[in-house]
């Protein structure tokens, strides 16, 4: 099972980049990504629970925890599409990231996320920034405007400077707005 549906129209003011229904993980129910987190500056990471940098769940959770207060949403998507490192159940994954890495950010149902099979969401992801993921941990960051700001390969750490000052950056635009 996949955890998007289709692209879709969708009323106000969302970008078509966030306007496509994916289904939670922690709660197995299905949302649109406007409807919950316009307005929110996104970090859309791409994870498995047996990789290299699997270790990137514990700064992707101390980041999500030090700026969700002011507008910084993480969004993790677990996805077996390299090596089989996410071979796991959805529970197996849940228990994993909860006991693990303590991980309250929010998670979605598996994800393929490679060109040729990658589902909607992953897709517009790729046609915005120029690349599909090129392995587990990939960083899409997504400004409160629904467009993508940046990307980033698997081997920066959610933590890094290069990383943080941007964020930075995109939530001062929203208690700019506010």
């Amino acid at each position: 099972m996949t955890a998007f549906g289709s692209t879709q129209l969708h009323a106000g003011d969302c970008s078509a980049l966030l306007d496509v229904d994916v289904k939670t993980l922690n709660k197995n129910k299905v949302i649109n990504l406007c409807d919950e987190y316009q307005g929110k500056v996104l970090l859309v990471v791409n994870t498995a629970s047996k990789c290299a940098y699997t270790n990137q769940y514990d700064s992707l959770e101390k980041l999500y925890k030090k700026y969700q207060d002011k507008g910084l949403v993480v969004l993790g998507f677990p996805s077996n599409d390299f090596a089989n490192q996410e071979p796991g159940t959805e529970k197996e994954i849940r228990d994993f990231c909860s006991v693990t890495y303590g991980v309250e950010f929010p998670m979605f149902s598996k994800t393929r996320v490679t060109q040729g099979n990658a589902d909607p969401f992953y897709r517009n992801l790729a046609e915005a920034s120029g690349s599909y993921p090129k392995w587990n941990f990939h960083k899409y960051l997504i400004g409160s405007d629904g467009l993508l700001v940046s990307s980033y390969p698997s081997a920066i750490d959610p933590l890094n400077r290069t990383i943080v000052d941007v964020i930075d950056a995109e939530l001062k635009k929203i208690s700019f707005n506010q």
